[in-house]
């Protein structure tokens, strides 16, 4: 059973594979603004965990294409419920056992990949090597990747907060009020 949802899970992927950034950046110069502040804004975050390796959308969508990576969403329920990417598992599943997933390349992301780079950080202080995902889901999709809800691919997104709120024009962003991020 969980050979056949994978692969069915990467037969989707092989439609989901991010554009170059040389194609979006002719399509849109709207989207290649908002793909260039995500990456400014991962890069200022990571002053907070400079030893993380991170990956980018590119190189993690071609290595769960071949079936060597696994994606661990770190972010809160309410933010899954809406979109992940292909194929990921929520952090409390992989910390029950992240040795369960040594024999692929774990990759941890959230919205921009900070919550995911501080985790990245204290599991690498324990000896569990995982890299995190460059920008997070927000370059994912502006490199052209798809997400799922958990039925099917889909054009919603919770970007956490207004700052945030860099998804593609034709994504419906949810944010949590400030009231929710205050006690998160």
């Amino acid at each position: 059973m969980q050979t056949t949802i994978r692969a069915l899970l990467l037969i989707g992927l092989m439609a989901s594979l991010p554009e170059p950034v040389s194609t979006l950046a002719a399509s849109s110069g709207e989207e290649m603004a908002k793909l260039e502040a995500v990456y400014a804004m991962y890069q200022e975050y990571k002053q907070a965990f400079p030893s993380v390796d991170d990956i980018a959308p590119d190189e993690a969508a071609a290595l769960f294409g071949e079936g060597r990576l696994q994606f661990v969403d770190v972010r809160e329920p309410e933010e899954i419920a809406v979109s992940s990417l292909p194929g990921s598992i929520d952090k409390d599943t992989y910390l029950k056992n992240p040795r369960g997933y040594q024999d692929q390349t774990v990759v941890v992301f959230c919205t921009i990949s900070y919550r995911s780079g501080v985790l990245a950080q204290e599991l690498a202080r324990q000896g569990v090597r995982v890299r995190n995902l460059k920008g997070g889901i927000l370059a994912w999709v502006l490199e052209g990747g798809k997400v799922f809800d958990r039925e099917e691919e889909t054009k919603r997104l919770h970007v956490y907060g207004p700052k945030w709120d860099l998804a593609p024009a034709d994504f419906d962003t949810l944010t949590f009020g400030w009231w929710e991020r205050l006690g998160q």
